[in-house]
């Protein structure tokens, strides 16, 4: 059996030697169409996910695979390029890797990003929308045995309060996530929609209760890459998500700037 918090231990240690940072402050993880967003920094290492333990490369078109170490102001940040999603069939604990390994490095808050159909038709393709809380559509935890992690505040109240400052016209919302990697039905999203949320995609939930058994402090934030399915009676396709995050990508850059350098 495969022992996931040595790897995450053995990638965290394999990090601070080819970064030669001991410990670094903050992890990102980028989401389908933010990948462009850590272009912006000054990147002191890049690391193949095949070379950290436990991680292999991105099996999703517009994820690179990589994990940079950065300088953004006087904090050292580890941007995740690319993430394993439910869907790949690896298992749970694959999935939350990144998010221990980002612990196990040092960080002391992660922001989780993600491209999502939106449910909010004032949202438009290129919409950045911060996570106010979420929903587990997905039948699994990360968490095993009497682990009673309180999530009344999974998305931290300060985190959002800065990126609100960074940006006032943002908005906030509930993010539910189904396993995939079959695009949602109408009635899905429908339902979804009775059940109080505002954004569907196939990540982030899993990791963030990974990121709150760490005691990490995390901020979410979604790209609506698409309006969700039945909204506008378009069919949905992998290549608007990532064309949204491309045209959307200064601006994303710019505000997760302003947001790091504030933390």
């Amino acid at each position: 059996m495969t022992n996931w918090d040595e790897l995450a231990h053995q990638a965290a240690q394999t990090i601070a030697e080819r970064t030669g940072v001991s410990r670094h402050d903050t992890a990102v993880v980028l989401g389908s169409g933010w990948g462009g967003a850590a272009d912006a920094f000054e990147v002191t290492a890049d690391i193949a996910y095949p070379d950290l333990p436990g991680f292999t490369a991105s099996a999703v078109v517009g994820h690179s695979g990589s994990l940079r170490s950065c300088r953004v102001g006087d904090k050292n940040v580890l941007f995740f390029a690319g993430r394993t999603h439910y869907y790949e069939g690896r298992g749970v604990e694959a999935v939350v890797h990144g998010v221990r390994t980002a612990a196990a490095a040092g960080c002391q808050a992660i922001v989780l990003t993600n491209g999502c159909g939106g449910l909010n038709p004032e949202w438009a393709p290129g919409t950045p929308v911060i996570i106010d809380d979420h929903i587990n559509l997905t039948g699994r935890t990360p968490l095993v045995g009497a682990n009673f992690v309180d999530m009344t505040q999974t998305y931290s109240r300060r985190l959002r309060d800065i990126a609100l400052s960074v940006d006032p016209d943002l908005d906030g919302g509930v993010y539910a996530q189904f396993p995939g990697p079959q695009y949602e039905t109408p009635a899905e999203v429908r339902m979804a929609g009775i059940l109080g949320a505002d954004l569907v995609g196939m990540s982030t939930v899993l990791e963030a209760i990974a990121a709150r058994a760490a005691g990490l402090e995390i901020l979410g934030l979604s790209l609506v890459t698409n309006a969700a399915a039945g909204m506008t009676g378009e069919a949905l396709h992998h290549a608007e998500v990532l064309q949204a995050g491309q045209d959307a990508g200064a601006r994303l850059a710019t505000m997760l700037s302003q947001i790091l350098e504030r933390m």
